[in-house]
C-alpha cells in the first residue's frame, strides 16, 4: 500500500496506509447503518488484482466467484459489498472515459510510472495525485450513468454479459414490456422451456458430446513459410447457426438401435448424440483429423497429430449426428458399436430470441470498421456471441468458495439438475449451446474438405487457404446456401429476410453467415494451433498465446528485420519485457518489510497478503510428439 483513493457519490478521498482505509470503512458502516440488508456497494476496477490485498482486512459473509481467485462480488460484515467495475463494463479505465456521455472525465495515461519503487512515506507529485484521482472520478462516472440509465444501482448487472442474458430474458417471456401486458406469450414460453427437461444421465453426456471450435495447422505446411495466403471468415458463425438451423425442441429420447438403416434415418431427421467405439480407426485424408484425443473416453494403439487422432486400434468417444457426418468423410474403420443412443424432435430456435440474436448482430455490425471504434466494436461482438455463450453455460459447476482461503465445492448435480428443470427464470436449454458448436464445426469442415490440400489453417470460424480461385465456386455455393436457410427460418416466423444483412458506416452490406474474404497474406507461417505470423499490406502481425504482438512484433522486427519469418519457428525465445505479459504470483502470508523507494526514503511496510506481478519470458516449443509427427510426415512427402 502506498496510495488509495475512494470516491462517494463525486467527492474524492484519499489515504497512504491501510489502517486509514479501514478506518473510513468503519465510519461508512455507522453512519449509513450498513447490515446484511443494508448494503452499500463499492465499484472496483479489477476486483480481482485488489482482493488479493483486501481480503484478510475484512470478515466476509460472502464472496461470489466465477473461477477461483477472481471474485465479482464480495460482501463484507460491515454491510459494504466490492464488486468488479472492470467485469461490468469490459474496458479499461481509459477506454472507459472515453465511453462516457454524460460526464467528461480524461484519463491521466501514463502520469504514474509504476515500475518505481514507493511506499505510504514516499512524496506523491500534483501530477501523480491527479491520476490517482481521475481513475476513480471515471469509475465513478461510468456507475452514475448506469445508475441513470439502468433505474437504480440494484438493477445493474453483475457482468456486462449479464446485460445481454437479461435482455434476451425480457424479449422471449414478454417482448420487453410487461408480464400484464404480455400474459399469453409468457405461458407459452413457459409451456415450451418446461417441457424442456434433462436427467443428471442425459446432462452428463451432453457434456461429453459438448466440443468447442476446431483450432489446427496442416501439418504439410507447418513452419513452413508460405505465400499469397487467402483468408476466409464466417460472418458471424455462431450467430449465424442459431438463426437458421434446427435445435433440439424435446427432451432426450432414449432408443435401442436394431439396425444401421435405422441408425442413418435418424441422424437424417433428428437431434442425435450417442456414444461410439471405433475399432482399428484410420484417417481417410492425410492433410486434416477432426477428432480429438481429449475427447476420448478410452483411446489405444494411437498416433497423433498435435492432438488430432490419425490412427487408433480402439478408440471411445461422443458425437452429434453432425460429428458423425463429418467423421464419416475424414475417416474409415473396420467396426464400431453405438451405445446410449438418444435423440431429440428437431425444430427452430424460438422466434424472439432469434430476434435478439438478429439485433446485436446489427448493433455489431455498425461499429465495424469505424475508426477509433475498434474496443467498442470488440466489445458489441462480444455481445453477439454472448448469445451463444449464455446457452452453453455449464448447469452444473462445482461452486468456488472463499472462507480464509480459497476452495471448490463439489456440485450436487442431482439437486441442480433437478432445479434447473423447475426453474420458472429460465428460458434457455443446454442442448441448444451444444448444437451450436457442432453446426459451425459442421460448416467449416465442409471448407477444410473443399479445398482439400490448399487448405492450411483453420481457428473456430476462419481458414486459410493456398490457390483460392481453384475453389472460389465451392463459396458462392456455401454463401448460396447458407443464405436460403436463413431466409426459411426467418419466412417460417414472419420476421423480415433483410434483417440477416445490415450495413456498416459505410453502407457495406455484411450478409450474416458468409464466407467472408478477408482478404490476402503475403507471407504466412504457422506453427500449430494458435500459433502463426502474417503479412497483410506490409503490416506483421502475430497470434500466439503467451504473447502481446503489439509488444512482441516491435521487438523482433528489431531483432531479426526481414528474417522475422524465418526466425518465427522453434525454441524462438522471447525476453520478459517484450512478452507484454505478467506473471502474477498470490502471496498468501503476511509480510514485513524494511523498503526504501527510489528517492531513497526508507519505511517499515506490513501485509497481510499481497500479489507480485513480474514480466514473464516466452519460448516457443513444440512437444516431442508433434515432431516426430512432422518429422515423419517431412519424410513420406521426400
Amino acid at each position: 500500500m502506498y496510495e488509495w483513493t475512494l470516491g462517494i457519490n463525486g467527492y474524492v478521498l484519499i489515504g497512504r496506509r491501510w489502517e486509514e482505509f479501514m478506518t473510513v470503512c468503519e465510519y461508512i458502516h455507522k453512519s449509513y447503518s450498513l447490515d446484511d440488508k443494508n448494503i452499500l456497494i463499492i465499484y472496483v476496477h479489477n476486483l480481482s488484482f485488489e482482493f488479493q490485498f483486501l481480503r484478510k482486512r475484512f470478515n466476509w459473509k460472502s464472496v461470489f466467484s466465477l473461477d477461483e481467485r477472481k471474485p465479482i462480488r464480495a460482501l463484507t460484515d460491515m454491510g459494504i459489498e466490492f464488486r468488479c467495475s472492470y467485469l461490468l463494463s469490459g474496458y479499461s479505465l481509459a477506454k472507459l472515459a472515453e465511453q462516457l456521455t454524460e460526464y467528461s472525465v480524461e484519463k491521466m495515461v501514463g502520469d504514474l510510472d509504476y515500475n518505481l519503487v514507493r511506499h505510504a512515506g514516499t512524496p506523491l507529485t500534483e501530477k501523480e495525485l491527479k491520476y490517482c484521482i481521475n481513475d476513480v472520478l471515471v469509475a465513478m462516472a461510468f456507475i452514475a450513468e448506469k445508475i441513470h440509465k439502468d433505474g437504480d444501482i440494484t438493477q445493474i448487472q453483475l457482468t456486462k454479459t449479464g446485460y445481454v442474458r437479461d435482455y434476451c430474458r425480457k424479449e422471449c417471456f414478454w417482448h420487453h414490456g410487461s408480464r400484464k401486458d404480455n400474459e399469453k406469450v409468457y405461458y407459452a414460453y413457459r409451456k415450451l422451456i418446461n417441457s424442456l427437461t434433462l436427467t443428471p444421465i442425459e446432462y452428463a453426456q451432453l457434456k461429453r458430446v459438448f466440443m468447442g471450435g476446431f483450432t489446427h495447422a496442416n501439418h504439410f505446411y507447418v513452419d513452413k513459410i508460405l505465400h499469397n495466403i487467402r483468408s476466409f471468415d464466417f460472418t458471424s458463425s455462431y450467430p449465424a447457426v442459431m438463426c437458421s438451423e434446427m435445435f433440439p425442441m424435446s427432451s432426450p429420447e432414449h432408443i435401442v438401435l436394431k439396425s444401421k438403416e435405422e441408425f442413418l434415418e435418424n441422424l437424417e431427421n433428428y437431434c442425435c448424440m450417442f456414444d461410439i467405439e471405433f475399432s482399428q480407426l484410420e484417417s481417410r485424408i492425410e492433410y486434416e483429423h477432426p477428432l480429438s484425443k481429449s475427447k476420448c473416453a478410452t483411446i489405444e494403439g494411437y498416433i497423433e497429430d498435435n492432438g488430432r487422432i490419425v490412427y487408433a486400434d480402439r478408440a471411445v468417444t461422443s458425437l452429434t449426428e453432425l460429428d458423425y457426418k463429418t467423421f464419416s468423410k475424414f475417416y474409415k474403420w473396420k467396426n464400431c458399436r453405438i451405445f446410449n443412443f438418444r435423440r431429440f424432435k428437431k425444430g427452430y430456435l424460438p422466434k424472439d430470441l432469434i430476434l435478439s440474436v438478429l439485433k446485436f448482430y446489427s448493433d455489431k455490425t455498425k461499429l465495424k470498421g469505424v475508426e477509433g471504434k475498434e474496443v467498442e466494436y470488440l466489445n458489441s461482438k462480444e455481445n453477439a456471441n454472448s448469445t451463444y455463450g449464455m446457452m452453453v453455460t455449464d448447469i452444473c459447476r462445482d461452486e468456488i468458495v472463499y472462507t480464509d482461503e480459497w476452495g471448490t465445492m463439489p456440485a450436487d448435480i442431482d439437486e441442480i439438475i433437478s432445479r434447473y428443470n423447475k426453474s420458472r427464470n429460465r428460458f434457455l436449454y443446454y442442448p441448444w449451446g451444444v448444437w451450436i458448436t457442432a453446426y459451425a464445426r459442421y460448416n467449416l469442415f465442409s471448407g477444410i474438405l473443399a479445398f482439400g490440400n490448399d487448405y492450411v489453417y483453420s481457428d473456430t470460424d476462419s481458414i486459410k487457404v493456398r490457390n483460392y480461385k481453384k475453389h472460389i465456386k465451392y463459396i458462392q455455393f456455401y454463401n448460396k446456401v447458407i443464405k436460403y436457410k436463413l431466409d426459411m427460418c426467418l419466412t417460417h416466423y414472419g420476421i423480415p429476410t433483410e434483417l440477416t444483412a445490415p450495413k456498416t458506416i459505410k453502407g457495406v452490406t455484411k450478409q450474416l453467415g458468409e464466407w467472408d474474404d478477408e482478404g490476402m497474406y503475403s507471407r504466412f507461417k504457422t506453427l500449430g494451433a494458435k500459433r502463426y505470423m502474417t503479412e497483410k499490406d506490409g503490416k506483421i502481425s502475430l497470434t500466439v498465446a503467451g504473447l502481446n504482438k503489439h509488444v512482441a512484433i516491435p521487438y523482433l522486427l528489431d531483432k531479426f528485420g526481414d528474417r522475422i519469418f524465418e526466425n518465427f519457428t522453434d525454441e524462438l525465445y522471447v525476453p520478459p519485457e517484450h512478452t507484454g505479459k505478467l506473471t502474477h504470483t498470490y502471496l498468501d502470508y503476511e509480510q514485513s518489510a524494511i523498503v526504501e523507494d527510489y528517492l531513497g526514503n526508507i519505511e517499515p511496510i506490513h501485509e497481510l497478503s499481497s500479489i507480485h506481478l513480474s514480466p514473464c519470458d516466452f519460448t516457443l516449443s513444440l512437444t516431442e510428439n508433434f515432431k516426430k509427427y512432422l518429422q515423419g510426415k517431412i519424410l513420406e512427402m521426400r
